[in-house]
């Protein structure tokens, strides 16, 4: 797939008590190394553009509903004008239902971005869990193989 010429590079935003704690935002670390790749002068990154209004829980364990609900409402755009009717990079670190990217993706186009595109560099999968898992059961003993 190709991407826009003209196109805003958005990291997804952490709580600022969590960024805090943490020292650095994954995503934003992602989305300036996608960037230090580019040779197109007109790709930009923008980690103001979208911020989290809220604090919201660990998105491990929870139910897709779980999830959605835990993230809606959590993220605004600052400056809509910046964004009417432009080309939005999404960028994450991990991806597992999808429900964080949708809804910071919602609230982009609510706020007048033309497309949004997401990038992540991991896609979490119920199969990756359970070969996780296994190995894990392995390691301690709990996986015999057979003579």
């Amino acid at each position: 797939m190709t991407l826009p010429d003209s196109l805003i590079v958005v990291p997804v935003p952490l709580w600022s008590g969590k960024r805090h704690e943490r020292g650095f935002n994954q995503a934003e670390a992602i989305a300036r190394v996608f960037l230090h790749c580019q040779t197109s002068s007109s790709i930009q990154l923008d980690t103001a553009i979208l911020v989290r209004t809220r604090d919201t829980v660990s998105q491990t364990g929870l139910t897709r509903h779980q999830r959605r609900a835990n993230v809606r409402g959590a993220f605004a755009v600052m400056k809509p004008e910046k964004i009417k009717g432009r080309s939005i990079l999404i960028v994450d670190d991990v991806m597992t239902t999808g429900t964080t990217a949708g809804e910071c993706a919602r609230v982009l186009r609510r706020a007048g971005a033309k497309e949004v595109f997401v990038a992540t560099v991991a896609r979490a999968t119920k199969v990756a869990g359970s070969v996780v898992a296994m190995s894990a059961s392995a390691s301690a003993g709990g996986i015999q193989g057979h003579a």
